[in-house]
């Protein structure tokens, strides 16, 4: 199966170097990445440029100019223009391990999207990880982690589990499948259908409300939170508001009440268009 992964930045390049090494040491050949670029300075695209000349897969860069947070107005035309069948979605702050995208493809199936989490790492950690603890992959060592600053309990199950045990995991958790953009994925034609990301939402749970209609279009969230391994790297949330918050509450409670499956505010910006009832 090709795949699209699609990681989405902004201003952020010491971390998404870490997070590009990682997508050119994965398992699994056959996908794309696409940077998801929420209007970031020219050096961001000077990197990706940099990488892009010599990289294992194709690499390419979605720019917009910045005008605020809008990232679901990107993620909507990286979504549009992914070249493959199968979209993985994650964040330009999440290094995935070498067998990210080998599990998404092996557990993807019709009529289900799959969600998974991340390992929340410290700053202090975050900035130690280099190039070559991401080649040889030691920075997905608990013992190694925990030699640098401390490792919560939940990150050190992910990371150590075995692939019978994390099918175990994924099995008893009491933990909702939800679609969440740092580590989940889904056919593109199920996105299309209900017409992507509600642009209407700034930061908050507009992955959230996206997962929703997808359950509620009939596309069932499939839990891999103990198998898709990514690091979540430290940083600020500048962008986070209370009336953003509020606002996005707003919307995926309407999404619930009347499940709705297809936003007008999304790919297409018509509401009379509308393909799903």
């Amino acid at each position: 199966m090709k795949i699209s992964v699609i990681v989405s930045t902004y201003n952020a390049e010491k971390w998404l170097e870490k997070v590009l090494i990682g997508y050119s040491n994965q398992t699994y050949k056959d996908f794309e990445v696409i940077v998801a670029d929420d209007g970031s300075r020219s050096t961001t695209k000077d990197l990706i440029d940099r990488y892009a000349a010599n990289y294992p897969v194709t690499l390419r860069h979605i720019w917009h100019e910045d005008k605020g947070y809008r990232r679901q107005e990107l993620l909507n035309i990286a979504i549009v223009e992914a070249a493959n069948e199968y979209i993985i979605m994650t964040d330009g702050d999440c290094i995935p391990r070498e067998d990210f995208v080998a599990v998404h493809a092996k557990f993807a199936e019709k009529g289900k999207f799959l969600s998974g989490g991340y390992c929340k790492l410290p700053m202090s950690t975050s900035e130690a990880i280099t190039k070559e603890d991401i080649l040889t992959q030691r920075c997905f060592d608990v013992n190694w982690l925990k030699g640098i600053d401390k490792l919560g309990f939940s990150q050190k199950l992910k990371l150590s589990s075995s692939p019978i045990l994390a099918t175990v995991l994924d099995n008893v958790t009491t933990t909702t499948p939800s679609f969440n953009n740092c580590n989940s994925s889904g056919f593109k034609e199920d996105m299309i259908a209900i017409n992507g990301y509600d642009e209407r939402m700034k930061y908050g749970g507009p992955d959230r409300e996206f997962g929703e209609r997808l359950e509620n279009y009939g596309v069932k969230g499939k839990q891999i939170r103990h198998k898709a391994i990514c690091l979540h790297l430290d940083h600020s949330r500048g962008y986070k508001t209370p009336e953003s918050l509020a606002a996005n509450l707003a919307i995926r409670k309407e999404v619930k009440e009347k499940k709705i499956k297809w936003t007008p505010y999304g790919i297409v910006k018509d509401p009379h268009l509308s393909p799903v009832s």
